[in-house]
């Protein structure tokens, strides 16, 4: 089995007007119906809180507040599940109640 990240992306606005309300019913039923694929997942806070590092040409360090690129869409959570291959990491993502979209990346073992 491999595991893959569905990274979660959603209109910056519906994340604002959402944030501290539960876990929607759509949610709920997506990771009853795949708990057995689901390794992990969370939401996360609107891209307005996010710090963005960047190396700077000295060999230092910028820190600047919001998110790394400006955009519409945000990402706003993510899974990590265990799939036996991509075609299935897919259809999983597929199920995925997302108002904008997914996307689903394998993940790198580091050894």
């Amino acid at each position: 089995m491999s595991k893959y990240l569905i990274l979660i992306f959603q209109d910056e606005a519906v994340a604002r007007q959402a944030e501290g309300e539960s876990i929607s019913p759509t949610y709920q039923e997506f990771m009853q119906r795949r708990n057995g694929s689901l390794l992990s997942g969370a939401a996360l806070h609107p891209a307005s809180t996010a710090t963005s590092i960047r190396r700077d040409g000295s060999g230092g360090f910028s820190v600047t507040d919001g998110p790394f690129a400006e955009s519409k869409e945000v990402l706003g959570g993510y899974f990590l599940i265990e799939a036996a291959d991509l075609d299935e990491a897919l259809e999983i993502a597929k199920e995925v109640p997302a108002g904008v979209g997914v996307e689903v990346r394998p993940v790198r073992v580091v050894s």
